[in-house]
């Protein structure tokens, strides 16, 4: 049994000792809250609650336009479904059958499940594939441009928990990446405390710019418990993202930044398995999960 000894009892140099230490303690801690590109204070409104209500009224008060909007309560007829493999060295085959509507939410669940499909879309060479999933592009596309210089990307996401599991909320245009693409939000299914934002731009098809615009963002909340909103804000010489409304990364900039203005790209919902995303990915490890969607709002503004 632990005998408690009273303070006062204590030698001096045990006492100061105590302070000290005390004092590196919450040295540590506060210092422990900054990471990457996010400083996020221990308070309960960081650690990111699953009751966000996110406020569409007061953003369209403020003189937000909504351009798109899709609740999944229906059917998907406002997107095309990706039907083969992809790129980045990606494990999956796209398929409609992964797709699913159920109670008003999309459900893009990833199986491990032997299949043969097209190697890409644009290669109806079959190829052989462990595993499956789903991916949409939207129909309609978004721009930040001289008529809309301001557009906001929303969706609100419940991320997969699982070993190799990367989902993704972005946008690009054909041909890539002459028309840019924007990262939103990537994710490793092994690390659901973190999420990453880029862009990317090149002049030439299948060729980008060799600059690193990477932000990571982290949470001390498990992002794949429930759902949470993530918005990001594109304009001419600024990317800024929200999540569960606060501005988690301010102002991405880069050299290549305002060759995306004016750019049309189309909005993308996909869950990968594996791929370049994952260092040294080892196959033996991965756990399939399902990515969840609420709803997909945009909103431009002057």
């Amino acid at each position: 049994m632990f005998a408690f000894q009273p303070i006062r009892s204590m030698p001096p140099t045990f006492i100061r000792n105590l302070c000290t230490g005390f004092l590196i303690l919450c040295i540590y801690l506060c210092l422990g809250c900054k990471s990457g590109n996010l400083e996020i204070p221990l308070t309960d409104s960081t650690k990111m609650g699953c009751d966000y209500q996110f406020n569409e009224s007061a953003l369209l008060a403020s003189g937000w336009i909504k351009t798109f909007e899709d609740n999944f309560d229906s059917d998907l007829s406002k997107w095309t479904i990706w039907n083969g493999g992809a790129y980045n060295n990606e494990l999956q085959l796209y398929q409609a059958a992964n797709l699913e509507l159920l109670n008003g939410i999309l459900n893009i669940k990833a199986k491990k499940e032997a299949v043969s499909g097209a190697t890409l879309p644009t290669n109806s060479t079959i190829k052989k594939f462990d595993y499956t999933s789903g991916r949409i592009e939207c129909k309609t596309t978004i721009s930040a441009n001289a008529n809309t210089p301001k557009i906001r990307i929303i969706a609100r996401i419940q991320l997969p928990k699982g070993y190799g599991m990367w989902p993704a909320f972005w946008s690009y245009g054909d041909p890539w990446p002459t028309q840019g693409e924007i990262d939103y939000l990537e994710a490793r299914g092994n690390n659901t405390f973190q999420y990453l934002t880029n862009y990317y731009y090149g002049t030439n098809p299948g060729v980008i710019f060799n600059e690193d615009n990477t932000g990571t963002i982290n949470t001390i909340s498990d992002l794949s418990t429930c759902f949470h909103v993530y918005e990001f804000e594109w304009t001419q010489n600024a990317l800024n993202s929200y999540l569960d409304g606060k501005l988690v990364e301010s102002k991405k900039t880069g050299t290549h930044l305002p060759d995306l203005f004016g750019k049309n790209e189309k909005v993308v919902l996909n869950l990968a398995i594996g791929g370049g995303f994952f260092p040294n990915l080892n196959p033996a490890l991965i756990e399939t999960g399902t990515m969840y969607v609420d709803w997909v709002k945009v909103f431009a503004s002057k």
